[in-house]
């Protein structure tokens, strides 16, 4: 997928629904709980349980949605995530050659960066845009905000801290996207397989932000 459909997914859509699988069968429920709920951006993190296995399902299961991966390492998973059909790959850091090898097979890769050098560094070698995280270390959305006078031409993805409440404010302090992860599936819900009042909470995030 090329960066500039993948930029208007994020400046449509907004939230991305972050997914840590204990076991393949209960990441397939989260995800379809949080796409019945509305959500169309769902990353399946490469240390859930068989996570390639698990994004080539979904990307049969919702072909209409956009399915990814997040917490890759290396280059090694990078191209496994790739091969099993991700359709956006996030990195906790910044690697050039995790950046290069993405480019090359034209997959947005957004890697984590938290300084203003880090974020220009990700960008400049190639990032779609860079993941801020763990955003809410320095400040939440007012650290976003900040960023925006010198930075406002990179695309910022705040993950790490974002909550249902505070979402918005992030989108409104300038950045494209956010992403959820224990907001969206409480470990509670999650063990209980209360798929029901997940959807919900995806339903009322994707509310919140429209």
């Amino acid at each position: 997928m090329p960066n500039e459909i993948w930029l208007s997914q994020l400046q449509k859509h907004r939230a991305i629904a972050v997914i840590r699988a204990p076991k393949l069968e209960v990441g397939q429920e989260m995800a379809m709980a949080v796409a019945s709920g509305g959500m169309q951006l769902i990353e399946i993190t490469w240390n859930s349980d068989r996570a390639g296995e698990l994004i080539s399902q979904l990307r049969s299961e919702l072909p209409t949605y956009t399915i990814g991966t997040g917490t890759l390492f290396n280059v090694q998973q990078l191209q496994e995530a790739i091969a099993s059909g991700a359709q956006f790959l996030f990195t906790p850091h910044v690697d050039s050659a995790m950046i290069q090898a993405a480019q090359e097979k034209d997959i947005p890769i957004i890697p984590g960066a938290l300084t203003p050098t880090e974020i220009v560094t990700a960008w400049s070698q190639g990032a779609s845009c860079v993941k801020v995280f763990p955003v809410q270390a320095l400040g939440g959305a007012d650290y976003i905000k900040s960023l925006q006078g010198p930075l406002s031409q990179i695309p910022l993805i705040p993950t790490g801290g974002v909550t249902l409440e505070n979402a918005k404010e992030f989108l409104q302090a300038g950045a494209i996207a956010v992403g959820l992860s224990g907001e969206l599936f409480p470990k509670k819900l999650v063990t209980e397989g209360n798929w029901q009042a997940i959807a919900s909470r995806a339903k009322n995030l994707i509310q919140q932000l429209g």
